[in-house]
């Protein structure tokens, strides 16, 4: 079965189809198909979707919507929170360092991905190591009738640390993964072997929420 997924950034719809791989072997096939190929496969205009939520669900749910009105099959959304603690005292950052779900800034104002590198070093570089933390929503929408969304902690990420110091390796739309370090080992995300920091962001959540959708 194909399903859009309401986003155009690649590396998100490579980690969703890693995820989902494993429900083959529960006899489930499903195809994932980016937001941009949907679009041009039907010579539709995508709208720009304003996230004026103020949680990773209420932005999933909006995108959601605005997605299945254009096309009108099933698609779904996802949207994250990043939260931030003070590694040493274990004490969140500051209201005003919190990036919520604005992870790529606040205003209007959206961040390339070497901007919003900098910013995170710098608050690193400020407040010493950061502990790290992605809160993950998603919406799903099949038809007129017929939705799943969910925030459940299993969907979110595990915490994590966050350096200043870059990891050579760079994937675009992905950032922060180059600054990210595995909690236990210290170990960079892209030192870990065979895509094991997708089980840090959630891999078999989004999977068994899929698996229980399609089940009923």
């Amino acid at each position: 079965m194909k399903i859009i997924y309401g986003t155009g950034n690649n590396a998100k719809i490579s980690y969703m189809r890693r995820a989902l791989e494993k429900l083959s072997m529960e006899g489930i096939s499903i195809e994932i198909q980016g937001l941009y190929e949907a679009a041009a496969e039907r010579n539709l205009t995508i709208p720009q979707v304003e996230e004026r939520g103020n949680t990773p669900l209420e932005n999933a749910r909006e995108k959601a919507e605005q997605y299945f009105a254009l096309f009108r099959c099933p698609v779904f959304s996802c949207d994250s929170g990043l939260y931030l603690w003070n590694h040493g005292t274990g004490m969140p950052l500051p209201q005003e360092s919190q990036p919520g779900v604005c992870v790529r800034g606040r205003d209007g104002k959206r961040r390339s991905d070497q901007e919003l590198l900098n910013h995170y070093i710098h608050l690193v570089k400020k407040y010493g190591p950061i502990r790290a933390r992605y809160q993950n929503a998603i919406c799903l929408i099949w038809d007129e009738h017929t939705r799943a969304e969910s925030q459940a902690e299993e969907l979110w990420g595990e915490p994590f640390l966050l350096t200043d110091i870059p990891h050579p390796r760079r994937v675009e739309g992905f950032p922060l993964d180059s600054i990210s370090l595995d909690l236990k080992t210290q170990k960079y995300f892209y030192d870990m072997e065979n895509n094991l920091q997708d089980d840090l962001v959630s891999h078999q959540g989004f999977s068994n929420f899929f698996y229980e959708f399609l089940k009923k």
